[in-house]
């Protein structure tokens, strides 16, 4: 796979401390079963006892990421990272909508470290490259079980054909399914929450344990 990643100005010009962990791995796509399913459903539980509504957007993670909304032009209360969004249906008793093993292993990974992901088949991306930029105005991008999302002013990574995940929705073109086999994951860190060294080992356990992963790579880029 060995995708490569490059980095528009103004990443660094308004998100200095911004670093993209980069997990690439050979998959098998899986249902959740229910050992995966229990470590969610745990991680839930202890997330809603120790936290209330109002400490959601403080965690480091969430906050850097927000605050590059703000620097970017955006609007982070209206175009909430995916994961605030998912840690406040924890705290709400809400359940998460159980998917495959891929995307379900993801989202227990984006609310334990506090970043968001882009988790994308790779082999639906266009070309070698992805470049992290900020969306433009009118910019078409068909948000994952939404629809078209306005992405002006949002970071966005995009391959040759254009928009593939913004913190706040990944693209339908590039969506993890059934038939995927390549896996590319972008952790996106704006402020410090776990250590990388942790992220890393996390996301090589939850692989090789619920998608049979092989060949996994983890690199770290910064702009």
């Amino acid at each position: 796979m060995n995708m490569k990643f490059e980095f528009e100005d103004i990443i660094k010009e308004k998100a200095p401390d911004y670093r993209l962990i980069a997990v690439e791995a050979e998959v098998e796509s899986l249902p959740t079963d229910d050992s995966l399913w229990s470590e969610i459903t745990a991680f839930a539980e202890s997330y809603r006892s120790c936290h209330e509504m109002a400490e959601v957007n403080k965690r480091p993670g969430i906050a850097g990421t927000r605050e590059a909304y703000k620097a970017f032009g955006k609007e982070p209360n209206r175009y909430r990272p995916s994961t605030e969004a998912l840690c406040r249906r924890f705290v709400k008793g809400l359940d998460l909508y159980r998917s495959l093993a891929l995307i379900d292993l993801v989202n227990l990974l984006s609310v334990a470290c506090g970043h968001s992901i882009g988790g994308f088949d790779a082999d639906k991306i266009e070309g070698d490259t992805l470049t992290l930029g900020i969306g433009r105005e009118g910019e078409p991008y068909e948000a994952i079980g939404r629809g078209p999302l306005n992405i002006a002013c949002l970071p966005v990574w995009r391959d040759s054909a254009g928009g593939i995940g913004t913190p706040t929705s990944d693209n339908e073109r590039t969506k993890i399914s059934a038939s995927t086999r390549r896996l590319l994951l972008t952790i996106n860190v704006y402020r410090a929450d776990m250590d990388d060294s942790e992220i890393t080992a996390m996301a090589v356990r939850l692989l090789e344990q619920y998608a049979s992963a092989k060949y996994i790579r983890c690199n770290i880029y910064k702009p």
